[in-house]
């Protein structure tokens, strides 16, 4: 406990995980140049993200591993062995298949909560990002909480910021993936879909995960030996991956709101609800 008490750590844990996501989200928003989201739906958004699809996914990943982890001592044989949450063959199954599969369905739901705010392509992908980066800042906020408990406030601290540089951006990217994809079949148009790209999503946050357990891929391979060095190159390789995927989530934004740039060519568009005027009415 520092010189500010327990409430003021708290407090600083709380803004070390917050302010980063709301940075990523402004960054995000601003990547349209016409017409930008309003911030209350935005924000509406990220809440959801950060508390019903974390909290939810939690218990359903929870709930999952424990019967996983009760049916391999249960059944004799190896054939369960993966499911067992004790073991480092049952951690790499639930980052790489449970849990992507569970958080990236939980977090797209929070984007179809929002199917008729998407007026063009490029606002799903800028909900689905403000979804993820919500998820992305309570997960890791928790993350920090329980480090802190055990460690105190500089660990905490250290682990929010690697995370916030790492998890919290594949969290915005992946599900901005998926917005691409519901806006693509909201607004009717043909070729991939939602469905589509949820599994790119899912494949996009396991293999960030894959790459992010480099350690336990070194001792199941046999080399404990080389685990530190492996989590050091998969962290750093993360990283990376992570900041490519957000990237590239800004490049689908600016291009699906003006696909021919210098051309004048307007971003394609739903049409106008017959119960009310068009949205963005200064749109030009």
């Amino acid at each position: 406990m520092t010189d500010f008490g327990a409430i003021g750590d708290l407090v600083i844990l709380w803004f070390a995980a917050f302010l980063p996501a709301l940075v990523y989200l402004f960054w995000i928003r601003q990547t349209e140049r016409y017409s930008k989201e309003a911030w209350g739906p935005l924000l509406a958004s990220f809440a959801y993200g950060a508390i019903v699809a974390t909290i939810v996914a939690a218990i359903v990943e929870t709930i999952l591993v424990s019967a996983g982890t009760q049916l391999s001592q249960t059944v004799p044989g190896p054939e369960f062995i993966f499911l067992n949450g004790n073991s480092s063959l049952g951690v790499l199954f639930l980052v790489l298949v449970i849990a992507p599969f569970v958080e990236e369905g939980l977090k797209a739901s929070g984007v179809v909560r929002n199917g008729d705010k998407l007026r063009t392509i490029a606002d799903g992908p800028v909900f689905g990002a403000s979804t993820g980066l919500g998820f992305g800042f309570f997960e890791t906020f928790l993350y920090g909480l329980s480090l802190f408990l055990v460690s105190g406030l500089a660990a905490a601290v250290g682990l929010v910021i690697v995370r916030s540089l790492s998890s919290v951006l594949l969290h915005g990217s992946s599900t901005g993936m998926f917005g691409y994809g519901y806006a693509r079949s909201k607004l009717g148009v043909p070729g991939a879909g939602a469905g589509a790209y949820y599994l790119v999503a899912v494949g996009m946050h396991a293999s960030f995960n894959f790459l992010a357990s480099g350690d336990v891929v070194a001792r199941l391979l046999g080399y404990p030996q080389y685990a530190t060095y492996a989590s050091i190159v998969g962290l750093l390789t993360a990283i990376f991956f992570a900041f490519a995927a957000i990237e590239h989530v800004r490049t689908l934004i600016r291009y699906t709101e003006y696909p021919a740039l210098g051309t004048g060519t307007r971003p394609y568009q739903a049409p106008p609800s017959p119960r009310r005027p068009p949205s963005r009415p200064g749109y030009r």
